[in-house]
């Protein structure tokens, strides 16, 4: 299913062909012969590094969300719903049913948010039963195709691949590939693009990925004086403004399905991506952003389906966003095959009212060695944290807030979670084999982008964001400084080839760039500066701003199938700073 996909989005944008396939898909991915069900549309509502007390039907005094909480009071509330501690392996998880080490993601950053292309995401079962597929605002689980939203299943994709960007007001966006100017609050426009996409025909299955209130903190003046006025701080109050904001744009989409007549046939669910980014009111649950405990990696889950009567109802069992997929292909009618080996399961009989056996829930933050980094178990009320040096069993029903460390009085429970842990944790990772590659050499593919953060090697240099996050790029770049990327060509295209850089030179400067099968090299004549983009932050940044960068042609580069590496170096350089390499497709240019 997978290569049809992809085949069928290199030969037409569109994805039309994909419904004249279901013949062929309902083999391929076990289709039933249900025809009496009704296709609801799915609206999937992601919010990045909201937490689960920044809502008021989680009693914070301070927000408001109305819309929200009105949502809350007409939907199925999972109480107790998990996710990562951090964005891109949530996002892999939610896609795929199964478990971000499993489908290649492990971080955030360096190629280590990829999931691999032979995963098979939401977007592409449903785009195989019929739906047309949109995803609207962030992605984070590859930049290039076929890791990107439209090698994944999404036919329709506008917003942004990376973690996060830079600005927020009047911020250039992908669609379709293609780079596109917008105009205002970049959450605004996100739901602009997502009401057009639902206005047309049924099914659909549009995924709203805001990228708020993830930092860098940018809010319209009416959100944040609001809640200055109220005696918040700057972060705090931006946050609340975000949030808010995200609140009227959900609104908007819950208006535009109930005048169109589509509300009682479309299943709305409401969710966010790990713990709040910073302290704040969290329900007073332990634990922020990128830790495993319960304020971490517990997020708001509202899910609303008026037609299967999904409404006003609470639910405590716990579950997961590998429970997402199976869920919903359960309620549509859509039977998932062995071969994807889903971690996740069915809560439908929770919402009907019937008993599911305990199981663990696992999480981990990132891979890196066992016994060094933040681990995390659960199973019915029981909690065990795998913490650097600090192993802690709680008992969730009666310590909600993991005061009270059982470890030592209910050791042999411990010990039974501690090797389910590990048990667990050999299985996800035993298809691994390493990062997946750029790749090049797909028709149709007009630009192929080397990031910085996506360098395999680098040496004698540092990047300005210390970590390599997001849109990150090297500095203090000399004579003795080079840098790598693997990549792979899936066919025989040419490029012509260019690097986004500044920095001064000496006399004449070279770049030059080497391939296994050929060499290239751009002379620069005079200085090249960056230009700062605006950024109406509310507090200082922990990303790099953003720049318009100078573009040095280098060649004309053809590609051969296989795999390869591309390695970049200069001579007559000084204190230079590199943003990235660029393959731009000749044919395009014609």
């Amino acid at each position: 299913m997978k290569h049809v996909l992809n085949r069928a989005f290199l030969g037409n944008y569109d994805f039309g062909m994909i419904a004249s396939l279901l013949g062929l898909v309902g083999l391929l991915v076990g289709c039933g012969s249900n025809t009496d069900f009704s296709m609801p549309n799915v609206l999937l509502i992601v919010a990045d590094d909201q937490g689960y007390g920044d809502v008021g039907f989680h009693d914070n005094e301070i927000i408001d969300t109305p819309v929200l909480d009105r949502l809350a009071s007409e939907s199925v509330e999972f109480t107790r719903f998990y996710v990562s501690p951090v964005c891109a392996p949530t996002r892999a998880s939610l896609l795929t049913g199964r478990y971000h080490l499993a489908t290649g993601t492990r971080w955030v950053t360096h190629r280590e948010e990829v999931m691999r292309e032979e995963e098979v995401t939401l977007a592409e079962l449903f785009g195989a039963y019929g739906y047309r597929t949109g995803l609207f605002g962030k992605w984070h689980n590859g930049k290039q195709f076929p890791h990107d939203p439209n090698g994944q299943g999404f036919q329709e994709f506008f917003g942004f691949t990376e973690g996060h960007l830079n600005n927020y007001f009047d911020a250039k966006q992908i669609h379709n590939q293609v780079v596109e100017p917008t105009k205002g609050y970049l959450p605004d426009v996100l739901t602009d693009k997502a009401l057009g996409f639902m206005n047309k025909e049924e099914p659909f299955f549009a995924m709203v990925s805001f990228n708020t209130p993830h930092s860098p903190f940018q809010v319209p003046d009416t959100y944040f004086d609001k809640y200055k006025d109220k005696g918040l701080n700057d972060k705090n109050a931006s946050v609340y403004g975000m949030v808010e904001n995200i609140d009227d744009n959900v609104g908007r989409l819950l208006k535009a399905l109930q005048k169109t007549g589509k509300d009682k046939n479309t299943i709305v669910i409401f969710m966010s991506d790990n713990g709040p980014n910073g302290i704040r009111y969290n329900a007073n649950l332990k634990g922020i952003k990128s830790h495993v405990d319960e304020g971490g990696v517990r997020s708001p889950f509202l899910v609303r389906y008026p037609n299967k009567g999904w409404v006003s109802k609470t639910i405590d069992d716990p579950i997961a966003h590998i429970d997402l997929l199976p869920t919903l292909a359960e309620v549509i009618g859509l039977t998932v095959p062995d071969s994807i080996r889903i971690h996740g399961r069915s809560v439908v009989p929770l919402v009907q009212g019937e008993p599911l056996e305990e199981r663990f829930l696992f999480t981990h933050q990132v891979v890196r060695k066992f016994d060094t980094i933040p681990a995390a178990v659960r199973k019915g009320n029981w909690l065990l944290t795998i913490k650097p040096r600090d192993t802690a069993l709680f008992n969730l029903e009666a310590d909600p807030y993991q005061k009270d460390n059982l470890v030592e009085d209910k050791s042999e429970k411990a010990s039974q979670f501690l090797n389910a842990y590990q048990i667990w944790f050999a299985q996800v990772n035993a298809d691994y084999n390493g990062k997946t590659k750029i790749q090049i050499g797909h028709p149709k593919i007009s630009r192929v982008e080397f990031p910085a953060q996506e360098a395999v090697s680098y040496a004698q240099t540092i990047f300005r964001g210390k970590e390599g996050w997001a849109n990150d790029f090297f500095i203090q770049w000399s004579d003795s400084s080079g840098a790598s990327w693997d990549f792979d060509s899936k066919g025989i295209e040419s490029y012509e080839v260019y690097v986004e850089m500044s920095g001064q030179v000496k006399d004449v400067g070279v770049v030059n760039l080497r391939m296994v099968n050929q060499s290239l090299q751009g002379s620069i004549t005079a200085t090249l500066t960056k230009s700062k983009i605006e950024s109406p932050d509310r507090v200082p940044r922990g990303e790099v701003y953003a720049y318009d960068w100078p573009r040095i042609y280098v060649g004309d580069f053809r590609s051969t199938q296989g795999e390869n590496m591309i390695s970049l170096s200069t001579t007559g350089l000084m204190n230079a700073e590199i943003k990235s390499i660029q393959f731009i497709l000749k044919e395009e240019k014609k």
